[in-house]
């Protein structure tokens, strides 16, 4: 805020300068509203410029990060068949390679 307000000020006594230098146009002379019109698009070109600088940056679009490879755990679980001593049952053991 305080780099608009300073450029907003030095702008206005440049264009304060330019108004108080110039003589008062007359319908004959064109040389007034030329250096008005100089001086006024300094002024917009200057508000416009701050406005601009301070604005968010644009949005960077672009890929995503590359893939990513896993590898297989070295362990697994396998389902064995097993007797208990009143029949077969079922459970699942950690087999490591």
């Amino acid at each position: 805020m305080k780099k608009v307000l300073s450029a907003f000020l030095a702008v206005a006594t440049i264009a304060g300068s330019l108004a108080v230098a110039v003589p008062s146009a007359s319908a004959r002379d064109r040389g007034g509203a030329i250096a008005a019109g100089v001086g006024l698009g300094i002024l917009g070109g200057a508000i416009a410029g701050a406005a601009i600088a301070n604005s968010a940056p644009a949005p960077a679009y672009g890929y995503g990060p590359g893939p990513v490879y896993v590898e297989e755990p070295a362990c697994r679980l396998v389902r064995e068949r097993f007797w208990d001593g009143y029949g077969w049952r079922f459970r699942r053991v950690q087999v490591c390679d």
